[in-house]
């Protein structure tokens, strides 16, 4: 394998040859340098952090159905310019964002004519790059990008955090791929998942520190993409695989000339600072339309993840509403089923009853036209505009509050278009949006306003399923708080308070973390809109710290911090809503894991509150003096947690 790798660098590391541009790219403070290049024809990059390479030179360009645009390239000009940004989103980790990059845009010709200008983005934290491509013919202006070179050569002793692909039209109801598998940590280069790759975002981790690899800004222009590796160092765009959908559809991408493509996202450093703290696939993106009215946001309930299937019927769902209610909570999610267990006429008595309550129903839905076997309705109510907006505008006259829509199963350039035209049509009627079963959000929560959070993960439905999810829930929060929660809003819909996942609470499988441990993944995972797995019952058995917790925490942030942590073994991150911070932590490590950590957010001899477990996973909450160093000593327990708030 060492020899392998030793391949590859020797291959993209060639001395340049005679004639080859050579452009750079630095980030406006100086630390992050992006070399292009066009050695042999071949468009190529190289990215350093502080002198130290943390992506190869590797490769760049597009096939199209026209030609090759990756061979055969001069590198003409790089045009370089600032580029500064404000903007204020309430849906994702950072509310207030003040952006400021290098952009270069640096124009490759073929024979004399423009042919691809790759443009850059480069902050001290974040490197992105697209493509502008050119029609090669007079009047050509629209073509087919059949795949693309673009790649990412990690350094030689790189180890992988990676989430495999599936193969499409397996799983449950033939839904494949969902992007619900899971990871492997610290492995080795020069795998391939299952065959098919892996989905984004794909974390490395170099000798010098971290990379997170990304895309961002995939609308109903161009395919979801994801990472797959040939062998080695070398991981590259691969396009959706031709079964997904049964088939149906081309995997290529369909663009206009002249076509610009999404953007391939890469966040390095030496520790997970950046990459927790990140906004680049929001940067890059802009709104795509106006919001019809003021959305907002906060926690609900949903009686599936507890008592399934047959909790969705009038009387349970009522008796959520009043949970939700009791809570001060914002809404319920009535799931799966709905329409033939409860009915519409029901459903819209419920909404209205809700409503007496001060709470709002979100609305399951099955996405399902013709590409999957999902047997659950209601179906075949958003694979149609005229279907789509009848419904859209029953639920608007009804007062929903929005739709949780399933069950997608592809990457295609017609699933994107999908996607979009469900929440372009929402918007017009006031609705926001979640979807699972589901494609990564790449940028939409800036993109789309009434887009709110994805699933895209191994969540908590999972929880119910089998005792392996349960036995392997710690490890799995410590690595999606690293990974695929930093690109976008995860709707996860855990901080279960029941012991069991069943309506008694005595059967089912069995949650091996603890109270806290709920409290803290409230914190760490991040979604505007939370439907937590709590139920009714909790208001007697769950310990009222708990609760109280529970009915307190936001579920928007103003910032967050890095604190302390390493994918799979624990993680601690601080949050603020206004100004107050949240500081959660958990750990899977099998022993106790104590930790000094550096508040400096607080003032010293700040009284805080300190939510923590015991050797037993006995919660308790006590309040403690922040010492003259602003630190405070930790120790969590394996499956447990810690919540430290002012």
């Amino acid at each position: 394998m060492k020899k392998l790798f030793l391949g590859v660098a020797a291959m993209l590391l060639a001395t340049m040859t005679a004639g080859a541009v050579e452009k750079e790219v630095v980030s406006p403070d100086g630390s992050v340098k992006v070399t292009v290049s066009d050695d042999g024809g071949q468009p190529a990059y190289q990215v350093t952090l502080n002198g130290t390479v943390f992506i190869e030179r590797s490769p760049l360009g597009v096939i199209m159905n026209f030609g090759n645009l990756s061979q055969g390239l001069t590198l003409k000009d790089c045009k370089t310019s600032t580029i500064k940004d404000e903007y204020n989103l309430k849906t994702i980790k950072k509310s207030h964002v003040n952006y400021e990059a290098t952009e270069a845009i640096c124009q490759f010709e073929k024979q004399g004519k423009p042919a691809l200008d790759i443009i850059f983005r480069v902050t001290g934290r974040d490197v992105a790059y697209r493509y502008k491509i050119y029609g090669q013919k007079k009047d050509m202006f629209s073509a087919v990008v059949e795949s693309e070179v673009s790649s990412f050569v990690l350094p030689e002793g790189t180890t992988t955090f990676l989430c495999p692909q599936v193969k499409p039209m397996g799983g449950f109801a033939r839904t494949y791929p969902s992007y619900e598998t899971s990871y492997t940590w610290d492995d080795q280069m020069g795998k391939n998942g299952w065959g098919q790759g892996y989905t984004f975002p794909c974390l490395f981790k170099t000798t010098a520190g971290w990379v997170i690899i990304s895309e961002t800004g995939t609308d109903g222009n161009y395919v979801g993409c994801c990472l797959k590796n040939d062998g080695g160092a070398k991981y590259s765009i691969d396009f959706p695989q031709k079964e997904e959908m049964d088939g149906w559809c081309t995997p290529t991408a369909s663009v206009s000339l002249p076509a610009l493509t999404p953007w391939r996202t890469m966040t390095i450093g030496t520790t997970l600072a950046p990459i927790v703290e990140t906004t680049v696939a929001n940067d890059l993106v802009q709104p795509k339309y106006k919001a019809s009215k003021t959305y907002t946001y906060g926690k609900g309930t949903w009686s599936w993840i507890i008592r399934m299937d047959g909790s969705c019927n009038y009387n349970e769902q009522k008796e959520y509403i009043d949970f939700s209610a009791a809570l001060g909570y914002r809404s319920v999610l009535v799931d799966a089923h709905w329409d033939s267990q409860i009915g519409y006429d029901r459903v819209a008595e419920l909404s209205r009853y809700a409503k007496s309550k001060g709470v709002g129903l979100f609305l399951w839905y099955n996405s399902n036209g013709s590409w999957n076997d999902a047997p659950q309705g209601p179906r075949h109510k958003m694979d149609r505009s005229s279907v789509r907006r009848k419904e859209m505008k029953w639920m608007q006259d009804n007062g929903i509050l929005g739709i949780k829509v399933d069950f997608f199963g592809g990457d295609k350039q017609v699933m994107m278009q999908l996607y979009e035209d469900i929440l372009t049509d929402a918007n017009e009627f006031g609705l926001q949006c979640i979807f699972h079963g589901c494609t990564l959000p790449r940028g939409w929560e800036r993109m789309y306003p009434n887009y709110v959070a994805s699933e895209a993960v191994l969540a908590s439905e999972n929880l119910s399923f089998g005792q392996g999810a349960c036995d392997a829930e710690a490890k799995n929060g410590c690595t999606h708080t690293f990974i695929r929660n930093t690109v976008a809003s995860m709707d996860f819909g855990g901080s279960a308070l029941n012991k069991r996942y069943s309506t008694d609470n005595q059967h089912g499988t069995y949650r091996r973390t603890s109270d806290v441990y709920a409290l803290a993944t409230a914190v760490l995972f991040q979604s505007s809109v939370q439907h937590f797995a709590l139920a009714p019952n909790n208001l007697e058995d769950a310990p009222a710290w708990a609760i109280d917790f529970m009915k307190m925490v936001p579920t928007t942030w103003d910032d967050v911090l890095f604190i302390d942590g390493y994918p799979g073994k624990y993680a601690i991150i601080a949050r603020r809503a206004g100004d107050k911070w949240f500081v959660a932590g958990i750990n899977a490590e099998q022993q106790p894991l104590k930790k000094t950590i550096s508040l400096p957010m607080f003032a010293k001899d700040t009284q805080l509150t300190v939510y923590a477990d015991d050797a037993q996973l006995n919660g308790s909450v006590k309040t403690v003096k922040l010492n003259k160093k602003q630190q405070l000593t930790l120790t969590i327990p394996c499956n447990g947690g810690v919540v430290v708030m002012n």
